[in-house]
C-alpha cells in the first residue's frame, strides 16, 4: 500500500479510536482548520500514524524495508522536500535503517492525508455549525 493510503487509514483509524474520550469533534464545529491543525500536532508524533515518537512506525526493521520499496517514489520525494543531505541518506542506507526512511515517508504525507481525512469528514457534514447558519448537507 502507499505512503498517502496508508497514513490516511491510519488517520481514520486514530480519530476512531480516540475521539471519544481524547477529544470531540462537536468542538471542531465551524472550525475544520483548527481540527486540522490539532491533528498535525497529535499525529506528528503519534506511533500509530507516523512513527515519529519512537523513530519507528512497524518496529520491525523488515517490514519498514517492504513499505519503503514499495513506495520509493514517495520517499524520494520525501528526502527532497526535507532537504535530506546525500550525506544523510547514504548514512541510513549504509546502516540499512529501513525504519528512518519509512517514517520521513509516513511524515512527509501527514499533512496531505489530514487534509484529506477532513474533506471526507467535512462532506459527511462534520465541520457544519448546528445552529442552522451554515449547516448544509
Amino acid at each position: 500500500m502507499k505512503y498517502f493510503e496508508q497514513v490516511k487509514k491510519d488517520i481514520e483509524n486514530w480519530i476512531n479510536d480516540n475521539g471519544d474520550y481524547y477529544f470531540n469533534i462537536e468542538d471542531y464545529r465551524g472550525d475544520r482548520d483548527g481540527f486540522e491543525t490539532f491533528l498535525n500536532d497529535e499525529l506528528w508524533t503519534a506511533d500509530d500514524v507516523t512513527g515519529n515518537a519512537s523513530g519507528s512506525y512497524t518496529f520491525n526493521r523488515e517490514e519498514a524495508k517492504q513499505h519503503v520499496m514499495e513506495d520509493m517514489e514517495t520517499v524520494a520525494e520525501a528526502l527532497q522536500e526535507f532537504g535530506t543531505s546525500a550525506e544523510e541518506i547514504a548514512k541510513h542506507f549504509i546502516s540499512e535503517d529501513w525504519e528512518w526512511f519509512d517514517v520521513t515517508a509516513r511524515c512527509f504525507v501527514l499533512g496531505s492525508a489530514i487534509y484529506e481525512v477532513c474533506e471526507d469528514l467535512d462532506r459527511q457534514g462534520a465541520f457544519n455549525e448546528i445552529d442552522g447558519e451554515t449547516e448544509t448537507a
